[in-house]
């Protein structure tokens, strides 16, 4: 039995290709292309303005492995939680977060993670495989779709901070992104788009190379390796230092701020010497701070640190000019809030 290809693997010069060599003309590939990105067609069957028999010229030769929100989790502030099925059956799990003025998407770009970072639930799933673009791509369809339905209004805004670490999917995630901003695609600016990634330098200057438009948000968590790396095993193999001078370059090629996303816990990072580290990694780069309120996993290994000691990071790097904001964590009652995604629903 053939396997028939994913529809969505093709180019439009490969799909109008397609369509020559079956001796149609090429401009019927131009009208497949936009079905499958701008419209979002799920079936062949869907494209009413293809001939019934080009529709079962593409049935016979091709699938659309389209994702399918298989449960979907509403919190009381909001928050909405999808548990995507792939085609092949495995979950991911993709969050929007609405506020009163914007609607931002948190999707994820691994099944499972990469990396090791004990904090979160979704490392202990362990990567079991990169996600295409496609199905990137309709994760956010379906939160812009879940946007215009609950709240009137349409995705304005999308994080990659679900689960994966997206600099591991690296051309996946570029393709995606390519899409979502194409008028092609979804026509959303780059701008809005943030890639959050735990720190892989090699990485991080090949996005500088790149010339990539959207921000760039790195996952630090403390400014000293020996704690980074107690918290965050990986970070033996990528240290501090590399971070340091991977950041340093894409600030060189791009001049746009970095973003560190920081987690404050009970006595593994609530000291003044873990500020003044922190204060002096900000400074060669202009950056700005996101402390975020830990969402705790099921052990107690990890405990949200003090009122005080948020105050006393807020003071010093306020005092050091360094922009600073606190994130609250939405969707915590749905185990949507950040470092809890690991397909419990």
């Amino acid at each position: 039995m053939t396997i028939k290809k994913d529809i969505r693997a093709l180019t439009k010069d490969q799909l109008r290709d397609f369509f020559v060599q079956q001796g149609d003309q090429a401009f019927r590939g131009n009208q497949v292309y936009e079905w499958l990105w701008s419209k979002s067609a799920h079936k062949f069957e869907d494209m009413t303005n293809l001939s019934l028999e080009t529709r079962a010229l593409l049935e016979d030769n091709f699938v659309i492995n389209h994702i399918r929100v298989d449960v979907m989790q509403r919190s009381s502030d909001g928050t909405i939680k999808n548990a995507v099925r792939l085609h092949d059956d495995l979950i991911v799990e993709s969050v929007l977060i609405p506020t009163s003025k914007r609607t931002t998407a948190c999707v994820s770009s691994q099944v499972g993670c990469s990396l090791d970072c004990k904090f979160c639930a979704t490392a202990r799933l362990k990567r079991m495989r990169n996600l295409n673009p496609d199905e990137i791509y309709d994760q956010v369809v379906a939160i812009d779709n879940e946007s215009r339905l609950y709240f009137n209004r349409p995705l304005s805004n999308i994080v990659f901070m679900g689960m994966g670490e997206p600099l591991m999917n690296y051309n996946n995630v570029l393709k995606a992104i390519d899409k979502i901003t194409s008028d092609e695609g979804l026509a959303m600016s780059p701008k809005r788009i943030t890639v959050s990634t735990s720190g892989v330098p090699k990485m991080i200057k090949k996005m500088a190379d790149d010339g990539v438009k959207f921000k760039l948000a790195v996952s630090l968590h403390s400014a000293i390796d020996e704690v980074r790396t107690s918290i965050m095993p990986f970070n033996a193999t990528f240290p501090l230092k590399d971070l340091r001078e991977a950041l340093e370059y894409w600030y060189l090629k791009t001049r746009d701020r970095i973003t560190y996303e920081y987690v404050v816990w009970e006595g593994i990072n609530d000291t003044k010497k873990d500020v003044e580290a922190l204060i002096q990694f900000c400074k060669f780069a202009p950056s700005k701070v996101n402390l975020i309120e830990y969402n705790p996993i099921d052990d107690g290994d990890f405990k949200q640190a003090s009122s005080k000691a948020i105050d006393m990071y807020i003071a010093m790097l306020e005092a050091n000019r360094i922009t600073v904001t606190v994130r609250r964590s939405r969707g915590k009652d749905i185990d949507a809030a950040c470092g809890q995604l690991a397909n419990k629903a």
